[in-house]
């Protein structure tokens, strides 16, 4: 039986391609290595949303390249012909093409790579699973997106929005809850444009999916902020559910509506500011996560002071500071850049607003006491979500006789307890004692 190396980088939905990669390949009779050094052939899942990261991809590639390769991912969709310069035999799969990685890696394997980039027909949804997480659904609601954005490679990648019918996504989710999982994220490219090309929206999706008797939360995926306002009292209505994580992700990548409109963005600094302050006061102690570039080009001092103001004026709970790279084949990339010099200032002052306003949110919840889903093995000890979503870290040693009685001492093969390991899916009573900037740490009070 041939072994195969997978690995995977980027976004959720990036993630729930590797899933399904993995549960392709098994049911193709392929087996899943532990190993890059034991398997005979490997495949990655690439992610181009940054410099950095592309830089990463090169590396990752090269070094997979002394043995059979596919290439996945938005680098396999967006730049094809680098991946060719870095290895000629290596196989090329589209991100919309993932059930086609047999036919990939049987052609790699015979020493004569292919290139699938024409997009499949076929949603995503209902292909066989490998999981990462045991306890996660990741269920892919769309692909591609509505947005021109001047600066994203991944809008080349993915292509423009496909949205998938509501029953495929249920029966989907019914499937990944009868199998054990306890908590199902809703992703795609583009949340906020969902069902815009079939006469339906997020908000409908979301009921859809609460409606399944079962018990489990929802964490619903980013969206842009443009598509908010047309569905807003449908969408806090959605939200209401006790099943649904409060937790909205808008990025709203500039406070600036000039340089908002050099990014082709589609939405004004206020879209954002307004949505984020409905739900603020709609639902109490929802958590608003937002991205923001750095150094974008063009980019003034009076643009950049309009991103801190928003920010302070918001506060939200979740800030992804990215600084600008220009990504190939995008618009942006042809605008006058800024000087690197400039930009890693812009970043290092960003980021110290960012952590003296999220730690500020943190602190709110020092004290809390209430439930959590235990939903991620991390650091030694567990990781849990509230019902806004906030993660709570629950250290081995406050928990260490909780996991004997429930279980076992004995390690598995990750060096996990048997008995950390029962926890995943459990509701338990947590109080939290301290923050940090990104998370809140807590003691378990008792399992619910």
């Amino acid at each position: 039986m041939v072994k195969v190396w997978l690995e995977v980088y980027g976004c959720s939905s990036s993630i729930s391609d590797g899933e399904m990669i993995a549960g392709t390949l098994a049911s193709n009779g392929y087996e899943l290595a532990g190993s890059f050094e034991e398997a005979d052939a490997s495949v990655i899942v690439t992610c181009v949303v940054k410099d950095a990261t592309a830089n990463r991809m090169v590396e990752r590639i090269k070094h997979l390249s002394g043995k059979p390769l596919v290439v996945a991912g938005c680098m396999a969709k967006a730049e094809p012909e680098r991946i060719k310069r870095l290895n000629p035999k290596a196989s090329i799969l589209a991100p919309n093409a993932i059930e086609k990685v047999g036919d990939a890696l049987a052609s790699t394997l015979n020493g004569k790579g292919i290139a699938i980039l024409s997009d499949s027909i076929r949603p995503k949804v209902g292909l066989p699973k490998v999981r990462v997480n045991p306890v996660i659904s990741i269920v892919q609601i769309g692909s591609g997106c509505l947005s021109e954005c001047t600066f994203c490679e991944t809008r080349i990648a993915k292509g423009r929005l496909t949205s998938y019918r509501i029953g495929d996504i249920v029966r989907q989710v019914r499937e990944d809850l009868s199998q054990g999982c306890k908590e199902v994220w809703l992703t795609s490219t583009d949340n906020g444009a969902y069902g815009r090309d079939i006469g339906t929206n997020l908000a409908e999706v979301i009921k859809a999916v609460c409606s399944i008797d079962a018990e489990f939360m929802v964490r619903v995926g980013m969206m842009n902020p443009q598509y908010i306002p047309s569905m807003i009292d449908d969408l806090i209505e959605a939200y209401r559910d006790d099943k649904v994580f409060r937790f909205l992700h808008i990025p709203v990548q500039s406070g600036s509506d000039r340089v908002l409109r050099l990014m082709r963005r589609g939405h004004r600094a206020s879209t954002f500011i307004d949505v984020a302050k409905r739900f603020r006061r709609e639902l109490k102690n929802c958590t608003i996560a937002t991205d923001i570039i750095v150094g974008f080009p063009g980019e003034s001092e009076e643009d950049f002071d309009a991103s801190i103001d928003l920010l302070q004026e918001v506060e939200p709970d979740v800030v992804n500071v990215s600084k600008y790279s220009a990504r190939p084949n995008t618009e942006a990339s042809g605008m006058e850049q800024l000087s690197r010099h400039v930009v890693n200032e812009r970043s290092r002052v960003m980021h110290s607003v960012v952590s003296k306003v999220c730690y500020s949110r943190n602190m709110l919840w020092k004290g809390w006491e209430g439930t959590m889903l235990i939903d991620e093995l991390a650091g030694g000890g567990l990781q849990g979500r509230n019902f806004a979503y906030k993660p709570i870290y629950l250290d081995a040693g406050s928990i260490r006789n909780i996991i004997n009685d429930y279980g076992s001492e004995d390690k598995d093969s990750n060096g996990m307890s048997v008995g950390a390991r029962r926890l995943l899916g459990v509701w338990t009573r947590v109080r939290i004692e301290r923050v940090t900037t990104h998370s809140l740490v807590g003691s378990m009070v008792a399992l619910v």
